[in-house]
């Protein structure tokens, strides 16, 4: 790898220790004005070639005497990475085997457990962690390789037991070492948990599967990696234990675990981060995969990375990777020498990328703090106490009243609402019984038994209860009214270990509910009233119609024709006046007796009464021109005389209010929609604008002069008040120029709705 710098003509050239080793003629102790002497002539040639193209901001890459090379743009310069040919396909025998020790070994100091299991998952060979971790010894262990012995899930270790961490039971044939063994690909690291025969507890591991591929140094099979978490695990039991509304933090870590040489390059086919990046090895073998990261970030990672394996100290640095879809994660790097015992020289790294997107908050959080980030347990905790102080202002701050309760009914803890509105302090309050303190009578004034209490019940039994009208005492011994929720708190076995209460006073509403049900009944009085005074008035009003009738018919009879014309004029509108107040009478007459009396609900037929209904409109069908059809094959619950007078005045009005020279024609179809009947009477009359939709329904509203269309605007308010005395709705739909479609929904019949 190279570093290319300076101004155009004037470049310094320098490399990193691989560099030099590759080419002796160069020295990496600073930069040379002309490095490119070190190098062959065709390959300087190429190489300057690509730099100059990285320097105008593109990325280049090639190949020439026998290296394949690749141009990073970077700030006031550019990288250029070099590689040999093409890599060997895979690992000698020799090699393999060396670095399958070497995997073992460094897994074994990373405390991380390795199994190695052949095709038909005999183990082969295990780690010390593994037996840690899977809860057997060294015995044990070479008991299981000697029979040709399974792990657990499979045959041999049939009652031990695994399930995933929302509690589903794992098959034998559903393990990540089956999985990846019959796909063929690697599994990341999933936590299971773990019952051995005998055990009391649960172990939780982190088990992830490596497929054997091609290069991989271990025989044909699967590897295996467990890394116990038990211990992580009981912390977030804890959390979810102290939480009182079940709040859960569930951290994901997903890594790429990866491989380099002594120099820092990757030589290796790195799975992982294959996947993740997209880059296929030809990319970045070698020092290629700085091309991975974020062109901000590559000069900070590449200094990091040669000091760390110049010194072969522990290599840590974050920085943005580019993932397949061109997105950028961020992730923290970590990497760690391979040496051996004898020597100290390091043969190898073993890194990982770790995705940090999720845990940036709370790492910038516990860094405020000064913990350390390397131990969950405090991290925990201190998230712990956000939580908690989180909670307790929430308490302080909320205007309802909230108190806390033990398994035997005392108080735990109190907010400050709860104190105002009971008139006690908080002191006063914790460690008492609740239901001794507040709870102790209805609002009559009777005892209130704690047998009979809802937040003594849900101490028992565990179910959340709702009460809309209660009270709890006051300090100074007056009832308040409240309503409450009460809700229990469970332990980690799900046992009830206290209940929360939060209660609001509903005094205002209380007073409120009171004084509307007074003026409800007042206006139900009044409208009684009203009812039974436009009914007598009309009743009364009828005999000196009756009288004044005869006389003007008398009149007619006698003196029209004999008078002048204007006398004759007078007669006529006193005729009209006449039939216009009697008809005005009778339909309101006939609005106040709707709902006067008790229905006599029977099961109806609608096909008869639209037969009833075309008879009383006989005379409009014959004088309109017009028709009327009827699809209504089922039956409602109902008054049949009001049900008639309903249809009729419907069929009426799309009779009366036809189009000119259009024959009305009105339709009448029925269907079920749940447990009503869904009634629309159509016509294709004149229609009626948005506007008006409501309006047509209001008692003597008319939308056309008298002369226009004849009537009192009497009959849709006659309809609708039949309608809701059945329990039902009225509506209309309609445009002008479209007719109109007015819409009832009365209760089905019990047949169904079929006759």
């Amino acid at each position: 790898m190279f570093w290319l710098g300076g101004p155009p003509g004037q470049e310094r050239l320098s490399g990193n220790p691989a560099a030099a080793r590759h080419f002796p003629g160069l020295d990496t102790a600073g930069p040379h004005p002309a490095g490119w002497s070190a190098l062959a002539p065709e390959l300087a040639q190429a190489l300057q070639q690509a730099a100059r193209q990285a320097r105008g901001g593109e990325e280049a890459s090639g190949a020439a005497a026998g290296w394949r090379y690749q141009a990073l743009p970077a700030q006031e310069g550019a990288w250029l990475l070099l590689r040999p040919g093409p890599a060997p396909e895979g690992p000698s025998p020799d090699l393999a085997a060396g670095q399958l020790d070497l995997l073992f070994n460094v897994f074994e100091r990373l405390n991380i457990g390795l199994v190695l299991q052949d095709e038909q998952l005999n183990v082969r060979r295990a780690n010390g962690s593994a037996a840690r971790t899977l809860g057997l010894n060294h015995e044990q262990i070479e008991k299981l390789q000697g029979a040709g012995g399974q792990l657990p899930g499979h045959n041999v270790e049939k009652s031990w037991q695994l399930m995933l961490p929302g509690g589903q039971p794992i098959p034998p044939d559903d393990t990540p070492a089956r999985r990846a063994l019959s796909s063929g690909q690697d599994l990341p690291a999933e936590r299971l948990g773990l019952l051995r025969p005998g055990a009391a507890h649960w172990r939780w591991l982190s088990v992830g599967a490596l497929a054997r591929r091609p290069a991989d140094p271990w025989p044909p099979g699967v590897l295996t990696s467990l890394r116990d978490e038990t211990a992580e695990q009981r912390v977030r039991q804890q959390l979810r234990r102290s939480e009182q509304r079940y709040r859960s933090l569930v951290q994901a870590s997903a890594q790429i675990v990866w491989n380099a040489d002594a120099d820092g390059s990757f030589r290796d086919v790195q799975p992982q981060w294959e996947t993740f990046t997209g880059q296929p090895p030809r990319e970045y073998l070698g020092g290629g995969w700085l091309a991975a990261i974020h062109p901000e970030d590559r000069e900070h990672t590449l200094e990091t990375w040669t000091q760390a394996v110049r010194s072969a100290q522990p290599y840590e640095v974050r920085h943005r990777l580019r993932r397949h879809d061109g997105v950028y994660v961020p992730m923290l790097a970590r990497a760690v020498q391979v040496t051996e015992q004898l020597d100290s020289e390091t043969h190898e790294w073993i890194g990982t990328h770790t995705d940090v997107s999720l845990q940036d908050a709370a790492e910038r959080a516990l860094r405020t703090l000064n913990s350390d980030l390397r131990e969950r347990v405090a991290a925990q905790t201190q998230e712990l106490g956000h939580v908690s102080r989180f909670m307790a202002l929430l308490l302080t701050s909320a205007g309802e009243g909230i108190f806390g309760l033990d398994r035997l009914g005392n108080n735990t803890f109190v907010n400050p609402a709860a104190s105002e509105l009971l008139g006690y302090s908080v002191g006063e309050l914790l460690g008492r019984p609740s239901h001794d303190m507040l709870h102790h009578h209805h609002a009559d004034g009777t005892p209130h038994l704690l047998s009979e209490c809802p937040i003594a019940r849900t101490l028992q039994d565990g179910q959340q209860r709702r009460v809309g009208a209660d009270v709890f005492w006051h300090r100074d011994g007056h009832a308040v009214p409240v309503s409450y929720v009460v809700t229990p708190t469970l332990d980690e076995h799900g046992q009830v270990e206290g209940a929360v209460v939060m209660f609001q006073d509903v005094t205002e509403q209380v007073q409120a509910r009171a004084e509307l049900e007074e003026a409800l009944h007042h206006l139900q009085l009044t409208n009684a009233d009203l009812e039974q005074f436009a009914y007598v008035a009309s009743h009364d009003l009828q005999e000196p119609l009756r009288t004044l009738g005869s006389y003007a018919e008398l009149m007619a009879r006698r003196y029209q024709g004999r008078l002048d014309d204007r006398a004759d004029q007078y007669i006529t509108f006193m005729l009209d006046a006449v039939t216009r107040m009697r008809s005005l009478i009778q339909d309101l007459l006939a609005f106040s007796r709707v709902g006067r009396s008790e229905l006599e609900v029977t099961e109806v037929q609608l096909s008869e009464m639209l037969e009833q209904t075309q008879r009383n409109v006989q005379a409009a069908l014959g004088s309109s021109g017009g028709t009327l059809t009827w699809d209504t094959p089922g039956t409602v619950m109902g008054q049949p005389s009001l049900l008639v007078q309903l249809l009729t005045n419907l069929v009426s009005n799309g009779l009366k209010f036809a189009r000119p020279g259009v024959p009305p024609v009105v339709e009448v179809v029925s269907r079920m929609s749940g447990s009503e009947q869904r009634i629309e009477v159509r016509d294709n009359g004149i229609g009626i604008g948005n506007e008006y939709h409501e309006r047509v329904f209001t008692i003597f509203q008319r939308l056309h002069l008298r002369e226009e269309y004849p009537g009192n605007g009497i009959g849709l308010a006659i309809a609708r008040k039949i309608v809701a005395a059945h329990g039902g709705t009225l509506t209309l739909e309609s445009q002008v120029g479209a007719g109109s479609t007015f819409i009832i929904t009365l209760p089905a019949g019990h047949t169904g709705g079929q006759p």
